[in-house]
C-alpha cells in the first residue's frame, strides 16, 4: 500500500473511531441525562407498611416533636375512636374544603396584611376537616394536660373541646381538658382587643356571656367549634413554653375531628399561634410531612435549623392576609416544560396549605400537566379514575416502577422536584393516580396541597415574606 494511502486508511480508521466513542459517550450523556429525569422505585415504596418506621432525618434536638400518621401504625389513636374514611369519603371532604378555601379568599381579597428560638411538634396525618390533615401534640394548663390538636395553616384560631362540654362534645383519644384543673386559666372578657379580634380569625363576631367572650368557628364541611375565648400556659417542650396563649375552651363541638382534641392554628392571623408567640420564635416555623401513613415527620417553631440547599420563594399578597400566597411560574414533566401561559398561574394565584390532600390547578394547566405525564407513561396500562383523579394505572403486574419528575417552578427562579411519594395517590396496587387535580375554572383558586409536600422540609418566614424548600427533609 503506497503511503499516502496508508496514512488515509489509517486516518479514516481513527476518525470512524473517534466517532464511534464519542457517539457512545454522547448516547451515555443523554442516558444519564435523561435519567435525571425520572424516578425509577419499587411499588412498594409508594404503599404503607404494616409496622411503624420512624424517620431517621429531620430535627432530633431541642424542640422537634414527632408528625405521625393518625391511621398509621406509628399511632396512638385506636380505632375505636377514629374510624377510617374511604377514599370517596377523603375526597368530598377534600374538595368542601376547597370550596371554602375558594371562598374565603375572594372574601379576604383586599385585606390589609400584617406581617429567636425554637421549637418542633410532632403531626400525625388523618382524616379530619379536609380529610387528610396532621396532628401535634402539646401541652396545656397548669399542670399540663397533653392534646392532640389538628395543625393547620389554612386556619387561625387554635381550640380544644373543655369540660363540662355544656351542649355536645365529640369523641376524642385523650380525656377532655379541664379548666378548672388547670391554675393557669383565665376567661378573656368581652370587652377585649383580643376577643374583638376574633372576628378576623374565625369570621365570626363573637358573642357574650357573662362579661366572657364567646367565639364561634365553622369549616368547609359544617364541622364547627363553639366555646369561651380565655388563656393559658402552652407547653410545645419542656423548655418551650408560653404563657398567656389565647384559645378557645369549646363547649359545643362537632364534626369529623377524628379523634383530635381540637385544632392548633397557624395561618396569618394576628391570633394564630405564629402571631402570638411571635417574640419568642420570630414568626418562623417549618414542618416535614412523611412519606406515608408508616413513617414520621416533624413541626418546627423558630429560627431554624432549617436543612441546608433550602430556598425560597416570596410569599405573594394576591391572596389576601389570610393565607400563604405562592407565585407558581411553569410546570416540568420528564424535564419538558409544559406549554402553559404565566398568565393561567397569574389569573387563578395560588395558596400552599397543609389540609389540603390533592393539588389543584387551573384546568388549563391540568390539562397539559396529564397529557404530557401520560405521553410518558405509555408503557403502563391506564385503568379506571378514582373520583377526581383521572389520569390512573393499574401495576398489578408491576414491582419496578420508572416515571417522569414533576417540578414547579415558583417564583425567584425556585425550582422543587416533587419527591416520588408526592406524585400518586395509591389506592391499591391497581390503582393508583397522578396525585393532582383541575379546578373547575381557570380563575379558581390554586392550592399546593400536602401529598405534593411529602418529605419536603418547608420552611415559613412569614416576617421576611418567603416560604422555603428542602428535599431530603423527613422519610
Amino acid at each position: 500500500m503506497a503511503p499516502s494511502k496508508f496514512l488515509i486508511f489509517f486516518l479514516s480508521c481513527f476518525l470512524l473511531s473517534f466517532f464511534v466513542i464519542a457517539r457512545k459517550e454522547l448516547a451515555l450523556e443523554t442516558t444519564e441525562e435523561e435519567g435525571h429525569h425520572f424516578h425509577t422505585l419499587q411499588l412498594s415504596s409508594l404503599l404503607p407498611s404494616s409496622t411503624c418506621n420512624p424517620s431517621t432525618k429531620g430535627d432530633k434536638k431541642k424542640g422537634s416533636l414527632e408528625v405521625v400518621h393518625k391511621h398509621g401504625p406509628c399511632s396512638k389513636f385506636s380505632d375505636d375512636v377514629v374510624k377510617p374514611l374511604t377514599v370517596e369519603e377523603i375526597f368530598t371532604h377534600d374538595q368542601s374544603r376547597v370550596d371554602s378555601i375558594r371562598a374565603r379568599s375572594t372574601f379576604n381579597k383586599g385585606k390589609k396584611d400584617t406581617l429567636g428560638s425554637k421549637a418542633t411538634l410532632p403531626a400525625k396525618s388523618g382524616s379530619t376537616i379536609g380529610s387528610g390533615n396532621y396532628i401535634v401534640t402539646v401541652g396545656l394548663g397548669t399542670p399540663k394536660k397533653d392534646l392532640s390538636l389538628i395543625f393547620d395553616t389554612g386556619s387561625d384560631l387554635t381550640w380544644t373541646q373543655c369540660q363540662p362540654c355544656a351542649r355536645s362534645c365529640y369523641k376524642q383519644q385523650e380525656t377532655i381538658f379541664e379548666p378548672s384543673a388547670s391554675t393557669t386559666y383565665n376567661n378573656i372578657s368581652c370587652t377585649s382587643t383580643e376577643c374583638s379580634g376574633l372576628t378576623s380569625a374565625t369570621g365570626n363576631t363573637p358573642g357574650c356571656s357573662s362579661s366572657t367572650c364567646v367565639y364561634g368557628i365553622q369549616y368547609g364541611d359544617q364541622s364547627f367549634s363553639v366555646g369561651f375565648y380565655a388563656t393559658d400556659k402552652l407547653t410545645l417542650t419542656s423548655k418551650d413554653v408560653i404563657d398567656n396563649f389565647y384559645f378557645g375552651c369549646g363547649q359545643n363541638n362537632q364534626g369529623l375531628f377524628g379523634g383530635a382534641a381540637g385544632l392548633i392554628g397557624l395561618g396569618r392571623d394576628k391570633l394564630s399561634i405564629v402571631s402570638q408567640a411571635a417574640k419568642k420564635y420570630g414568626k418562623v416555623f417549618s414542618y416535614c410531612l412523611p412519606s406515608k401513613s408508616s413513617s414520621t415527620g416533624y413541626l418546627t417553631f423558630g429560627s431554624s435549623k432549617a436543612a441546608k440547599g433550602v430556598k425560597y420563594t416570596p410569599l405573594s399578597t394576591s391572596q389576601g392576609a389570610s393565607f400563604y400566597g405562592l407565585d407558581l411560574n411553569s410546570i416540568y414533566v420528564g424535564g419538558t416544560k409544559l406549554p402553559i401561559s404565566p398568565s393561567v398561574f397569574s389569573t387563578s394565584g395560588m395558596i400552599i396549605d397543609s389540609g389540603t390532600v390533592i393539588t389543584r390547578l387551573p384546568p388549563t394547566a391540568y390539562s397539559a400537566l396529564s397529557k404530557e405525564f401520560r405521553a410518558q407513561m405509555t408503557k403502563y396500562p391506564l385503568t379506571k379514575a378514582l373520583s377526581i383523579l383521572d389520569t390512573c394505572y393499574d401495576f398489578s403486574n408491576y414491582t419496578t416502577l420508572t416515571f417522569p419528575k414533576i417540578s414547579m417552578l415558583w417564583s425567584g427562579n425556585t425550582k422543587l422536584d416533587i419527591a416520588p411519594q408526592g406524585v400518586f395517590y395509591a389506592n391499591g396496587v391497581s390503582q393508583v393516580c397522578l396525585a393532582f387535580a383541575g379546578n373547575g375554572d381557570d380563575s379558581d383558586i390554586g392550592i399546593f396541597g400536602n401529598v405534593q409536600q411529602k418529605t419536603i422540609q418547608v420552611v415559613y418566614d412569614v416576617n421576611a415574606g418567603k416560604v422555603g424548600f428542602a428535599s431530603g427533609g423527613c422519610a
